[in-house]
């Protein structure tokens, strides 16, 4: 049984976890995401959803896997780990999570490696890495510092407790909360209206904002006086440009390229 599955549906590729019970992140899941995570790459889909089977997103890493881990083993893990968030923020289209309940440790740090991260509202998540003497090594803190400041992020993982999708919202970690039930259709019509946009576009927005991150408005600047102007090469922002002047706005059909 494949435990991370890549399907695709016209434009839109989507990537499910199903582990069952509790689909615990090791070494064999990891293996199959990272797999998933490169056949993306070389498929080129214009936007990605990820998802999860079973009552539950994640209950976070199996702790069987720190057991007699010394530290020179423990840094290769979290190397492949970071690695592996790293693809997944590196990918040049957007990336949608959808979590329907409890998304513990490794999941919710590869939600937030995500553009979008969109919640029913009995979802909750959580970094409990504490209850093993552990801090998030897969990209949790930063990230979450990232979207809800440094303050929030020291909160989340200092004290290990469970926040629900409603919180994280107001937070700025998770962008958009639905009715139980709705998850599904909502996240897939999120995504596939992202994989019939711009997707140069989308790509290049996604590039100048890492330059934020990384070096501020100036480096962020510095990217888009250098780069952006190349979207005017774009067979979709020349259809789009015609589209608009013969039609109006919302008419364009962009095909990626």
């Amino acid at each position: 049984m494949s435990l991370a599955t890549l399907d695709r549906d016209g434009p839109l590729a989507t990537i499910t976890i199903d582990s069952p019970p509790l689909n615990l992140f090791d070494a064999a899941l990891v293996g199959e995401l990272d797999a998933a995570i490169e056949d993306v790459r070389n498929d080129n889909p214009r936007a990605l959803l990820v998802r999860a089977e079973g009552r539950v997103v994640s209950g976070g890493v199996n702790v069987a896997e720190f057991e007699g881990l010394t530290p020179e083993r423990g840094s290769k893990l979290w190397s492949d780990l970071l690695a592996l968030v790293d693809r997944i923020e590196a990918l040049p289209l957007p990336v949608v999570f959808a979590a329907h309940g409890l998304t513990l440790t490794a999941a919710f740090e590869l939600s937030l490696a995500c553009d979008l991260i969109v919640a029913s509202e009995s979802a909750s998540f959580g970094l409990v890495e504490i209850v093993v003497g552990l801090t998030p090594s897969m990209g949790g803190p930063q990230r979450l510092a990232e979207r809800a400041g440094s303050g929030r992020a020291r909160q989340l993982v200092m004290t290990g407790d469970l926040y629900d999708a409603r919180t994280l919202e107001r937070w700025n970690v998770v962008n958009e909360v639905v009715p139980d039930g709705q998850l599904g259709q909502r996240a897939t019509e999120l995504a596939s209206r992202l994989a019939h946009g711009p997707t140069l576009a989308h790509a290049m927005t996604k590039r100048i904002l890492r330059a934020y991150v990384e070096g501020g408005v100036p480096a962020a600047d510095r990217v888009t006086r250098r780069d952006a102007a190349g979207l005017f090469a774009s067979e979709d922002l020349k259809g789009a440009v015609r589209t608009f002047l013969e039609k109006g706005p919302g008419h364009a059909r962009f095909e990626g390229r």
